[in-house]
């Protein structure tokens, strides 16, 4: 079988699940491969995503590693069966594998959750907004990259929309304030988050400067929820490109940020009508 030279974010999310697997039961990869009558570097190719694995050798690992996590055993097997390739790999070799990857992972979430701090998250900006966001980076990127971020970014946008995954967007002021392309720009993204909170399946929850405390991380976040817990993934923009994080300890820590902002935040009403606040201040200060 070839070997995979670039595996994706959820091939190398299931080599790791299996490594977790073998790892809880104590088992070395020499000793795993010899249960299962194959070399230990099969083993180790297998949970470093250089080559695939079968739903049928997913379950025969979890049977000699002993796990009973059922669910987790089937969302593995699953996974194990995905074939094809997702709308970004048109973007391959266009953009960086960190825009690919969070595409990828936001398209097999079951839920999304979003805390946004100086920018309305992805999945919720407009044309205009994305390409304000993308212009402000020094050194300036030439056009055709610049087209390229923002055609990528709407076309994400398709993870949470008819049929998609139901979203929660928790967004601080600041993130509704700041003005990325100027007062219209703005105006225009304010009315766009307005439009898209009346979906069903999109939540827009603002948190004013005005709450007594700041809650969690200063970075943008993503909470991907997945088929079982322990298949839940973590995104963090940083200055530099994303970060994924998919430790029990990380994931644990953020499920309990996301619990204290559904707290913290405003209901869905008056987040709208907080909104609709600053838009009109913006648009009286700029007719």
């Amino acid at each position: 079988m070839p070997g995979r030279s670039n595996p994706t974010l959820r091939q190398r999310r299931l080599g790791a699940e299996l490594r977790k697997m073998r790892e809880q039961a104590g088992l070395g990869g020499t000793e795993l491969g010899r249960l299962l009558g194959a070399s230990p570097s099969v083993v180790t190719q297998t949970e470093s995503a250089k080559i695939g694995v079968s739903a049928e050798r997913v379950r025969s690992i979890a049977a000699v590693c002993k796990c009973t996590n059922q669910p987790l055993i089937d969302a593995l097997a699953e996974m194990a069966t995905e074939r094809g390739k997702g709308w970004w790999e048109q973007y391959r070799g266009v953009l960086s594998t960190d825009f690919l990857e969070v595409a990828e992972m936001e398209s097999h979430a079951r839920q999304l959750s979003a805390w946004a701090t100086t920018y309305v998250p992805g999945l919720l900006q407009t044309r205009a907004y994305a390409t304000a966001v993308f212009a402000r980076i020094n050194p300036p990127i030439p056009q055709h990259d610049l087209d390229a971020r923002t055609a990528f970014r709407l076309e994400r946008q398709r993870a949470i929309g008819p049929g998609g995954a139901p979203c929660t967007a928790f967004i601080h002021e600041a993130a509704l304030r700041m003005q990325f392309g100027g007062p219209k720009v703005l105006a225009d993204q304010l009315l766009s988050l307005l439009e898209a909170s009346e979906q069903p399946s999109i939540a827009v929850r603002a948190v004013p400067f005005d709450m007594h405390t700041f809650i969690g991380s200063g970075e943008n976040l993503m909470f991907a929820t997945g088929p079982v817990p322990e298949l839940d993934t973590l995104q963090m923009d940083i200055s530099r490109g994303v970060l994924f994080f998919d430790s029990q300890a990380e994931l644990n820590s953020h499920r309990e940020l996301f619990a204290r902002m559904d707290e913290t935040a405003l209901p869905i009403d008056r987040s709208r009508s907080f909104i609709r606040s600053i838009k009109k201040e913006l648009d009286d200060r700029h007719d």
